[in-house]
């Protein structure tokens, strides 16, 4: 008796597992469809041409990650190039590593380079990106550079859907310093530092596809504005923005 009870016992146990292997493949399958996958995009935010009474000059910014939904690696760049001196005015790029520490929102840590022009230099970035309520995209950064100065930025855009194809988009940029940086080529004074705000329309000829036409402004303050060539710029703009 007690040797049949093991038998159907062993059975049954052996049935269980059995069954649940084909449910446990599904379930793997399931996490890594909603999530539990690795992924990577491109973003080009602004491909754009500035036309104002200042010279004309070429805007990049864009940025790829590659990871997880949790976890992320990030290359973020944005810089200004002079189309009559044939030169770049600067140049910044960031590669950093990204958690998610709550819905919609990613703690990040890395480093940040200006590489060009002169003087070249190297940060430790530590920033917060994700969507605010009311749809609000925010990144908030902290530099601290090899030299020991410490700055801020904190960028905000919002997409107001006109229709179906067309897009505003507004958008502020806020730039402080906490110490004063005045070497060759660089002039930035503690404090409030500079601002810059955009507003931009755009037509999704595809969603990952807009040509835009818009205005931006931007304008130095305090003691960066004393040691800046210009003190206020505002341009007309013609770009692109694609994503894949």
């Amino acid at each position: 008796m007690m040797r049949a009870f093991f038998a159907l016992t062993a059975l049954a146990i052996s049935m269980n597992v059995a069954a649940q292997t084909p449910m446990e493949a599904a379930r793997e399958a399931l996490w890594a469809s909603h999530g539990g996958g690795t992924h990577w995009a491109v973003m080009g935010e602004q491909l754009e041409y500035l036309y104002g009474p200042h010279d004309p000059a070429l805007a990049l910014e864009g940025q790829a990650w590659y990871g997880s939904d949790i976890n992320k690696l990030w290359l973020k760049t944005h810089g200004t190039y002079e189309t009559t001196e044939h030169a770049w005015e600067d140049l910044e790029l960031q590669m950093l590593y990204s958690r998610a520490v709550r819905p919609f929102w990613d703690a990040q840590i890395g480093v940040r380079a200006d590489i060009g022009p002169d003087p070249k230099r190297e940060y430790l970035a530590l920033g917060l990106q994700g969507l605010a309520p009311y749809w609000f995209e925010v990144d908030a950064n902290l530099f601290v550079s090899t030299r020991g100065d410490v700055s801020a930025r904190l960028e905000a855009e919002y997409d107001l859907r006109l229709s179906r194809s067309l897009v505003l988009q507004p958008r502020v940029e806020l730039n402080a310093a906490f110490s004063d940086d005045t070497g060759i080529g660089i002039g930035i004074a503690s404090g409030f530092t500079h601002a810059e705000a955009g507003l931009r329309l755009r037509y999704e000829i595809t969603p990952q596809i807009a040509p835009y036409l818009g205005v931006t402004w931007e304008r130095a303050f305090g003691g960066t504005a004393d040691l800046a060539e210009d003190e206020e710029r505002t341009a007309l703009v013609a770009g692109l923005r694609f994503w894949f």
